[in-house]
């Protein structure tokens, strides 16, 4: 059963179904219960008129015998002792009625105002003579007329004769028209009903197909291109404005980033370990000699590798703990305070900086200014300038420096991994071309910014902008 309901379609189908199934069982009860409701009031209608009818002919003092009798409607006249005293011709059988009596009663008399009953107690009359009773009494019962039987609707209506004789006269009216209307509705609807269901789930199967086919295509495609882990594949985008042409359209993009986060992540770990080879190599060459000939061991070099190498290795965690959504702490600091610290002891920097609060991690925005002060002070002619403010909402550090500055088509490449330009490809004057990088991921993810323009003095100008706390 799982199986069988396991795809969308299978289910979308069925659930179409039972909606529709229920809505036409509720519909088909209601019409049948309108329709039945309908006919019986008008089989009480046409009872309590022909009720009625026989009253008026007693009121007016026309005879029990002279009584015009419809003969396909039963019809009974009953005194107030229960017995009857009148009854339509054909009636073989009655019931639901006051009497089951099918004849009157030996020497009921010829006159609608003759009665035995000598001893009916006039209190209980609440009718004066030859009047009619306002509302008839309604009630089911069966009858057979000439040999058919039937369920009819019988309408009792009280009437007195002009000599104070009370009476009731019951009528009846036939319910077979009801009851083969309703059967007749019950077998259309019998019919009708499965049929208009399988019509309503085939075409819910057929569209519900035609609107998955895509999806299928998208499925297909996402298949292939985790086989093969050819990420430039992307999904059929259907030419349509729908959910799934939206869903199309957000998986390609997701296949777009995802290609060129893996392309970063190669070209990350390719020039990682071309940066990790040179120093390596470096050092186990000095170790070789030092080892062959221990008067030659350069131990200010090796110790300088060293200390590169390790610098490398930091930079290299700080930006894995980075790409892996690592967030800064919440706690909060003086901005000021720490460009005072981060340029104390370094020659030719000045700093002017106002006390600002910020929130954050005060080793990682340390790591911001000291990477920017190191770049500053590589290639600044002879001073280097820190100042900090604030700024309405926000705290802006800027370090400037006189050097010559940054070509305009340099300003956004510089911030990327292990790009160093030209005059600074050396590995003592360069680095490995991570600072900066580490500078803006460690600003975007403290809510800040960090850009470069011309400064005043012609150099470059980087500004850091964090909210303030």
């Amino acid at each position: 059963m799982r199986r069988l309901f396991g795809s969308v379609r299978a289910r979308a189908t069925l659930g179409a179904a039972l909606v529709v199934a229920v809505a036409l069982v509720a519909a088909g009860t209601a019409v049948l219960l309108s329709l039945r409701s309908n006919l019986v009031d008008q089989a009480d209608t046409q009872a309590e008129r022909s009720a009625r009818s026989v009253a008026t002919l007693i009121s007016n003092g026309t005879s029990y015998a002279g009584l015009d009798l419809d003969d396909d409607r039963p019809v009974q006249v009953v005194d107030e002792g229960g017995r009857l005293v009148a009854v339509s011709d054909g009636l073989e059988r009655i019931g639901g009625t006051a009497t089951d009596a099918v004849k009157p009663r030996a020497g009921s008399g010829s006159a609608a105002g003759d009665s035995d009953d000598d001893d009916a107690d006039d209190d209980s009359a609440s009718l004066e003579p030859g009047e009619i009773g306002d509302d008839a009494v309604l009630s089911d019962g069966t009858a057979t007329i000439d040999g058919d039987s039937a369920d009819y609707r019988f309408a009792a209506l009280e009437v007195e004769t002009r000599d104070g004789v009370p009476l009731t006269v019951w009528a009846g009216e036939s319910l077979d028209a009801e009851q083969g209307a309703v059967h007749t509705a019950l077998s259309v609807m019998l019919v009708g009903f499965p049929l208009l269901l399988g019509v309503v789930a085939a075409v819910t199967w057929l569209v519900t197909r035609r609107a998955l086919r895509p999806v299928e295509g998208i499925r297909r495609e996402m298949a292939a291109i985790t086989a093969s882990e050819d990420l430039a594949r992307r999904v059929p985008e259907p030419d349509t404005h729908d959910e799934v042409a939206r869903l199309a359209r957000t998986t390609n993009e997701t296949l777009t980033a995802l290609e060129a986060s893996v392309e970063r992540q190669r070209r990350f770990v390719a020039d990682a370990s071309h940066e990790l080879r040179s120093p390596i190599a470096s050092l186990r060459t000095q170790l070789e000699v030092g080892i062959a000939h221990p008067g030659l061991l350069d131990l200010d070099g090796a110790v300088e590798d060293t200390v590169r190498l390790q610098r490398l290795a930091a930079d290299l965690l700080l930006l894995a703990r980075l790409d892996a959504g690592e967030r800064p702490g919440g706690g909060r600091f003086d901005l000021g305070e720490l460009a005072r610290r981060e340029a104390r002891g370094r020659d030719g920097v000045s700093v002017e900086a106002e006390a600002v609060e910020v929130a954050g991690s005060r080793g990682q925005v340390g790591r911001i200014l000291g990477n920017l002060l190191d770049n500053a002070q590589r290639h600044a002619r002879s001073t280097v300038t820190v100042s900090v403010r604030r700024d309405g909402a926000w705290a802006v550090a800027e370090v400037a420096d006189d050097g010559d500055g940054v070509a305009e088509a340099d300003r956004e490449r510089i911030f990327e991994r292990f790009v160093r330009l030209d005059e600074a490809r050396s590995r003592d004057d360069g680095g490995a071309g991570l600072g900066l990088a580490i500078a803006r991921d460690v600003a975007a993810r403290h809510g800040g910014t960090l850009t470069l323009r011309d400064a005043p003095a012609g150099g470059a100008l980087f500004a850091l902008r964090l909210p303030l706390a």
